[in-house]
């Protein structure tokens, strides 16, 4: 588990990606329509002890896998074995399939604003047919290959971050004006109301903050090593802590929280901000609309393709047919992607059932998959705690503090992670149509399935090729120390005797 350090990525180069993998405005549109300026410090607090140490996690996960490009897959199987890195690789990849029932409605409320300059509103169910198609068409194009999605995305992606610093300096410069803001800034609007709905909105939050395990893969890359990495780290989840904070706390100073919408929030802020400073509020909506609609069509387009061919070709051969798992000239699993457009034609259409409107729609997707995107990070986490209790004496480069430390850290977080998903699966006020049928039942469905899938393709192995699938890694090596030092010490011994 030892390679060469590659240093390339310098400390502002990291710095970026963080902040592009990490930071997005609709974060901060969707907590505050659930949690008003509340969101403000918890943002700052989920940063501070879930970001932050979620990144060092995974930073000694790549360390101790530094002989390999380390993916989730590598990782939980050098703590855990096989069956749960694969059940981890599966369940990002099930995660996705939320995240796109969410980013599709988002994507058609934009396009509205960039082409008709308003937010033409549609039935839950039209939304959904809507959004089917567009996925099926996302799904052709990423299927061809898309070259020029990734300068698309970064230009865009630049374009909104510069547009979140403006919306701040604006807002502030305007509340420091004398500008009476929509909802009042104080500190009872600041404080949360701790019961079973602000749990539930956790995940929301721990969602926003997301994207440490995009991040730290390159811990091997950065110049400096693992300690330019954690200081980068640090004051990266400081910035986007205090960034997420403060444009929460100035949300409403231009449009009151009532009357924000999921899909077109971003457009709305910006439309009132035009409007206190005298300039034409449908250009302003038309150009927001087209940088948000164009980074989130991106971004649909890179996701379509990214997460199926990483998952299907990460996992071991002979899990899936082989059919499902030939990628085509472009290098994607093309039956692997229409397979995933035909799970989420489901996962668009179950919810509309439950749903008097977009709102309510948007409400139940992204509650879903705040709730389905804290698995992962909750696999790798119970990896980490393993790691720590059987095999911390494997060597590697880094390590998040002492052993004791480490499980104190990590504990912490398994438990605030589980009960923030338990929360979110059964939210207060939802249908018991959406939680049964959605919420539970999806979970249960998709996550049986993986389960059976791994039973089938373990049974299927000799008992050499079981044992080294399902062995975790690090015990492997750390077998291999025992033996090294075992021989060491009788030849040791053996010298010793023999002068």
């Amino acid at each position: 588990m030892a390679g060469a350090s590659r240093n390339t990525i310098g400390k502002f180069g990291l710095l970026s990606m963080t902040f592009a993998a990490v930071f997005s405005f609709n974060n901060v549109i969707n907590n505050n329509i659930q949690l008003g300026i509340a969101s403000a410090p918890v943002f700052l607090v989920a940063t501070l002890i879930y970001f932050i140490p979620f990144c060092l996690i995974i930073a000694e996960f790549v360390s101790l896998n530094k002989s390999s490009e380390a993916g989730v897959y590598a990782w939980v199987k050098s703590a855990l074995g096989g069956r749960w890195a694969f059940m981890t690789a599966y369940t990002y990849w099930f995660v996705n399939l939320f995240f796109f029932t969410a980013l599709l409605p988002r994507v058609i409320a934009y396009a509205s604003y960039a082409f008709l300059g308003h937010d033409y509103i549609f039935t839950p169910f039209t939304t959904a047919i809507i959004s089917i198609c567009l996925f099926a068409f996302s799904t052709l194009i990423s299927n061809s290959g898309a070259k020029l999605l990734g300068p698309m995305t970064s230009v865009t992606s630049t374009l909104m971050l510069l547009l979140t610093f403006s919306y701040i300096v604006l807002a502030g410069a305007a509340l420091m004006g004398g500008v009476e803001p929509a909802d009042p800034i104080n500190v009872q609007a600041m404080t949360p109301h701790f019961n079973w709905a602000f749990l539930g909105i956790i995940a929301w939050i721990f969602q926003a903050a997301g994207g440490a395990e995009s991040v730290a893969v390159y811990v091997n890359d950065v110049k400096g090593g693992s300690r330019a990495f954690v200081k980068v780290i640090i004051i990266s989840g400081l910035v986007i802590g205090v960034l997420y904070s403060i444009a929460s706390l100035l949300i409403n100073v231009f449009v009151a929280q009532s009357s924000l919408h999921f899909t077109g929030g971003t457009v709305q802020v910006f439309e009132g901000l035009s409007a206190h400073f005298g300039l034409p509020a449908v250009l302003m909506n038309r150009f927001v609309g087209v940088v948000s609609f164009t980074a989130m069509f991106g971004s649909l387009l890179m996701w379509t393709a990214a997460p199926v061919k990483i998952f299907f070709t990460e996992i071991p051969k002979g899990i899936f047919g082989e059919k499902t798992i030939r990628l085509n000239k472009h290098g994607v699993p093309t039956r692997a992607a229409w397979f995933q457009f035909l799970i989420v034609i489901p996962l668009m259409l179950i919810p509309t059932l439950g749903s008097d409107s977009v709102q309510d729609l948007m409400n139940t997707l992204i509650n879903m998959t705040a709730a389905a995107s804290m698995l992962p990070p909750l696999f790798i986490m119970l990896a980490y705690l393993n790691l720590r209790l059987k095999y911390d004496s494997v060597e590697r480069d880094f390590k998040m503090g002492s052993r004791m430390q480490g499980i104190t850290i990590v504990s912490t977080l398994i438990v605030i992670f589980t009960v923030g998903f338990i929360a979110s699966t059964f939210p207060t006020g939802a249908s018991i149509i959406t939680i049964v049928f959605y919420n539970v039942g999806g979970l249960v469905l998709f996550l049986g399935y993986a389960w059976w899938k791994y039973n089938k393709y373990s049974k299927g192995l000799d008992d050499k090729t079981r044992y080294h699938e399902d062995t975790p890694l690090a015990r492997i090596v750390l077998e291999s120390q025992n033996e090294t030092a075992r021989v060491k010490k009788e030849n040791m011994a053996k010298s010793l005797s023999g002068a």
